[in-house]
């Protein structure tokens, strides 16, 4: 910071703090905010929208509550009032309103829950600071909570908190509270939560999972494909747009277009029925199932996949940098024999019908494609819902994220397979490594606010570029795996980057890259999914890599992991199948992960350690700066 700048800086930090006192008082809660335990982050990956096993994960403490409820309690609850508990912690409305058929004791019950709940809230609130702890109360209870919280444990205190909630039993909001402090608690058992990508597609809401990220106190996202397509598609990019219709139909998830974003489906099934009417379109069976007919959702699928097929052609074909010609498979079609050309070798197509494709112009729409785009497109940049999410997820989401000597993203840093980084060229000049994240997420930010589309293309290429450090592979071939039986032709193949990982030299350079100290540092990423039932370890050869893409979708195998960043070192937690939130309320069925210690601190981290601490110090130099100047500049003494 140079001089100039400086003085201003100390003109601001001297309008807040007028007095000498006032400086020294904040001085010395900043140097003890340095020496509290470090915060807590929980990293998830590939969401994929499973919307209710997320809400379990976040609500459980990724496991970390249960053993605090057990310890806490073990001696004076039954295994039966601690499994209430847990489930009322969990899912405080849902378990409230089963206690109503308990009439009369329920408000005594209410009243000893909210103790305990209160205890629970006491023991976390002792390694957090006064500000910390403030940040997660609720505005209207925030003056209660804080009396209730800091209780000296003193008889008179006891009294107080006695005559509290006797008021609220008698006023009815003693649930209320609960609700409150159910929610305070897991907000304090979590300081962070990172999705290292992929809200959306395979799983049944990607709308919910984004909706309920967008309503955690502290939550953000390292962006993957899957979310930058819909961010596209949201904007108006149109092959995008067709992309998320063959997605969501294929999957049986129109839920989350419909009801979640109220984008109506109509123009595309009148599409299916007028250009595919009587077309069992088997290459083209939804993978699930909805209100309609399983004929119509593969017309629709397959109307959405032609749509696809021609306008990420014409991206293409604007951008002859992408270097991806090969992709633009329509042109290698014959019709008349049922057969496609693929990298010289020709091979029959699974299904020949295709009554809107012209061979001399593969890649125009017809005029039904045209008026259903049209349609759905106006749709999609007139929801609300859907702009509300794209805006969290750019004010919220980056390209990459630091924390505690972490670097998380979602799919790959692109190498050769020498491990030198590949670039891309943006805005006129190459970009490589950390600066191609860089260049990247200043793109989306600035696509948010003044959509082109030449911007929009370049999400087109983050979704299925073969540089695109959000997909990481050479190819998508969709195309293949709907209408070509031979397997090799749906191999895609992975970057360099995941089998460099296994490298420490590899991880080192690309740590250093990334301004995190290249001994103690670690690659996370999510994107691979680990093959957990093959046996497979996250944590990769050079001990400085993990992957923590779990499978967390039903669609991909249902496991999951949590990557934990806390004062004691990096755990990792496997998460296996959730029922339901039914089963969870009714019987009390929880997700007990698997834990493995990647890491371990001795003596545990402290916020001085942190990315945090560093800031905080900063400050702190600053405000000593500012102490020291003579009263008569700046500070009255």
């Amino acid at each position: 910071m140079n001089a100039d700048a400086e003085a201003v800086v100390l003109e601001l930090l001297a309008e807040r703090y007028p007095t000498r006192d006032a400086l020294a008082a904040e001085i010395a809660r900043l140097e003890g905010e340095l020496s509290l335990p470090k915060a807590t982050v929980f990293v998830l990956s590939d969401v994929h929208g499973e919307f209710e096993k997320l809400r379990h994960v976040i609500n459980n403490g990724s496991g970390s509550l249960r053993p605090l409820v057990e310890s806490t309690f073990a001696e004076s609850s039954s295994p039966e009032e601690l499994r209430e508990l847990l489930t009322l912690i969990f899912y405080p409305s849902e378990t409230l309103e089963r206690m109503q058929a308990r009439g009369a004791e329920r408000l005594r019950l209410l009243e000893s829950r909210l103790r305990q709940l209160l205890t629970l809230v006491r023991v976390l609130a002792q390694s957090r600071s006064v500000q910390r702890v403030r940040s997660v109360l609720p505005a209207e209870y925030r003056e209660l909570l804080e009396n209730l919280i800091f209780d000296s444990g003193s008889e008179h205190r006891r009294i107080y908190t006695d005559a509290v909630i006797a008021s609220l039993g008698k006023d009815e909001r003693a649930s209320h509270l609960l609700r409150l402090v159910a929610r305070v608690l897991r907000n304090l058992s979590v300081d962070e939560i990172v999705i290292a990508g992929d809200c959306y597609d395979r799983g049944p809401r990607g709308d919910l999972v984004v909706d309920y990220l967008s309503r955690q106190p502290n939550a953000h996202i390292t962006w993957g494909n899957h979310d930058i397509a819909w961010m596209g598609a949201a904007l108006g990019h149109a092959s995008l747009i067709a992309h998320v219709l063959r997605i969501s139909v294929r999957y049986g998830r129109l839920s989350q277009l419909e009801q979640g974003y109220g984008i109506p489906l109509l123009p595309l099934e009148n599409l299916a029925e007028e250009v595919y009417a009587g077309d069992p379109a088997p290459a083209f069976a939804s993978r699930g199932s909805g209100l309609r007919a399983p004929e119509t959702l593969a017309r629709m699928q397959k109307a959405a996949a032609v749509l696809q097929f021609k306008l990420e052609g014409q991206v293409i074909a604007r951008h002859p940098e992408m270097a991806m010609e090969s992709r633009r498979l329509l042109q290698h079609m014959d019709l008349h024999d049922g057969s496609v050309t693929i990298e010289g070798r020709r091979h029959p197509l699974k299904d020949a019908y295709f009554p809107t494709i012209d061979a001399a112009d593969p890649y125009r729409l017809s005029e039904p494609e045209s008026k259903c785009l049209e349609r759905i497109r106006s749709s999609f940049l007139s929801s609300e819902p859907l702009w509300h999410h794209v805006r969290f997820m750019v004010d919220r989401g980056s390209m990459y994220l630091v924390r505690d000597q972490h670097v998380i993203f979602h799919g790959c840093v692109p190498v050769d397979d020498e491990g030198k980084p590949l670039s891309f060229e943006i805005d006129g000049k190459p970009r490589s490594g950390r600066a191609l994240f860089e260049t990247l997420e200043d793109v989306v930010a600035r696509t948010a606010e003044h959509p082109s589309e030449s911007d929009l293309d370049l999400f087109f290429y983050l979704w299925c570029g073969p540089r695109s450090p959000l997909f990481g592979k050479d190819k998508i071939t969709t195309f293949e795996r709907y209408l070509v039986e031979d397997p090799t032709t749906h191999t895609e193949t992975k970057n360099p980057y995941f089998r460099l990982i296994h490298d420490a030299a590899f991880c080192r350079r690309v740590l250093t890259d990334f301004g995190v100290d290249a001994e103690q540092g670690m690659i996370v990423n999510g994107h691979v999914p680990v093959k957990v039932e093959h046996g497979e370890s996250p944590l990769k050869d050079s001990g400085q890599a993990v992957t923590i893409d779990g499978a967390f979708s039903e669609a991909y195998g249902d496991h999951g992991y949590t990557l934990i960043l806390d004062a004691h070192g990096t755990r990792l937690a496997l998460h296996h199948h959730f029922e339901s939130v039914a089963a969870a309320v009714e019987q009390g069925i929880d997700i007990i992960p698997e834990v493995s210690e990647l890491r371990r601190f001795v003596p545990p981290k402290t916020v001085r350690d942190t990315e945090d601490g560093a800031l905080l110090r900063a400050r702190i130099q600053l405000l000593r700066r500012l102490f020291s100047v003579h009263p008569g500049s700046h500070v009255r003494p």
